[in-house]
């Protein structure tokens, strides 16, 4: 993709963890942020802090104390580099001790969550959903990672709401075309993809799957990926991410 020719025929969409390879993996032939040109930020993905109801916490707060009183003895589920940092960053922030528990998938983690197998897990709007909609009530959502409530969870708390300051750490999905894409063929794209986002089918897919269109310029992508990539820079710096080897 980085080589490819500037003329709009080459395409590629990441999600936001697009930024951190380059904490994760050892080199990279690329430089995420200056080998691309960004074209749209194309969605939002929020993730949500969920808990089994037979858990002795009914919101973050009364999680965090009980994590104080017992450091190291409430692990956070994630299934994958997103999900892990936000769990870290929570508990940095909050001055926590509350270890990373990984799972392969986001069924696994919440199947484990019912079960009580699993205290909390930071997961998907789509895994969490199915549980929330059997109307069993063993699934409690304390919060969500924006700084906004989600549409499909509105009733649950931002985790800023709940005294964490300037938390806010989304998944997005951008597209990006090849170095040197000029300006028109940027433009031509947006325009397309504005009248795709008002297809009432794709917006009907997106809602099934727990996905919010959010849909940006260019700019509204490089800004998030640098923001990302600060976010990403310093966690490595403090020794929260190491590269593999």
């Amino acid at each position: 993709m980085a080589r490819a020719e500037p003329d709009g025929h080459t395409l590629m969409a990441v999600v936001s963890t697009h930024v951190a390879n380059r904490y994760f993996l050892p080199a990279l032939p690329y430089d995420p942020l200056k080998d691309f040109t960004p074209v749209a930020l194309l969605t939002r993905n929020t993730m949500v802090l969920a808990a089994g109801t037979a858990q002795p916490f009914a919101d973050l707060p009364a999680l965090l104390a009980r994590a104080r009183a017992q450091p190291g003895r409430i692990g956070t589920g994630s299934t994958e580099s997103l999900s892990s940092f936000i769990g870290q960053e929570l508990a940095r922030r909050a001055q926590v001790e509350m270890p990373d528990v990984q799972y392969r998938s986001g069924g696994q983690l919440m199947n484990d969550v019912v079960a009580g197998h699993l205290p909390v897990g930071w997961t998907s709007t789509a895994s969490a959903m199915p549980h929330m909609q059997t109307g069993r009530g063993r699934v409690r959502l304390l919060a969500v990672s924006t700084a906004t409530r989600t549409p499909f969870f509105p009733e649950t708390p931002t985790v800023q709401e709940q005294g964490i300051p300037e938390f806010d750490l989304p998944g997005w999905v951008g597209l990006y075309g090849p170095s040197g894409l000029p300006a028109p063929v940027v433009e031509r794209l947006h325009q397309a993809l504005a009248r795709a986002f008002e297809d009432a089918t794709l917006r009907q897919r997106f809602a099934a799957m727990g996905i919010e269109p959010a849909l940006g310029p260019g700019t509204a992508l490089q800004a998030a990926a640098e923001r990302e990539d600060r976010l990403w820079a310093a966690a490595a710096a403090a020794g929260h991410i190491q590269k593999q080897q």
